[in-house]
């Protein structure tokens, strides 16, 4: 599955793609045809790959909701960052996200480009109908990139604020 904006191609990774992703030794740039770029996934993602991001898209109905999309600059022709939701809609109706930006490409508008992207995907489709988001409470950049995207913040812990954008 790929998005496409103006930018940016926003393609959701395969199980045999993710293995690849994890790896960061250029092959999964290979399959899809992306220049290489200097990447590092960060021991939280990585954690995440091994405890529930493969086991979910190797047993899910529709992966789409388990897997990582990977950012594409159509410009530059490589990944920029990674998007993914924490899994299928729960009863309510919502879907949270995930997302991070590599770091020479931070502070150019890219995440927001995407996170727009795949929120619009996301309410568009069937049993969606809130996009949420946890950011650190000192992340002031990502708190903009939401806001920008038309989230709200309804919920503030001492570490954390929660936001949402619905249908």
């Amino acid at each position: 599955m790929k998005l496409e904006t103006k930018h940016l191609t926003i393609i959701s990774l395969t199980y045999s793609q993710l293995q690849l992703y994890i790896q960061e030794n250029g092959l999964l740039e290979r399959e899809l045809g992306l220049d290489l770029i200097t990447r590092e996934v960060p021991a939280e993602l990585a954690e995440a790959f091994t405890t529930t991001i493969l086991p979910a898209v190797k047993t899910a109905s529709n992966h789409l909701f388990s897997t990582l999309w990977t950012i594409v600059l159509k410009e530059h022709n490589a990944m920029v960052g990674d998007l993914c939701f924490k899994g299928i809609p729960n009863e309510a109706g919502e879907v949270e996200i995930g997302y991070g930006t590599y770091n020479q490409f931070q502070g150019k508008g890219y995440m927001t480009e995407a996170i727009s992207a795949i929120t619009d995907w996301a309410l568009s489709q069937k049993g969606v109908r809130v996009v949420v988001a946890g950011t650190n409470i000192n992340n002031i950049a990502s708190h903009r990139v939401l806001e920008k995207c038309g989230f709200t913040s309804y919920k503030n812990t001492d570490e954390m604020i929660w936001w949402k954008r619905c249908i």
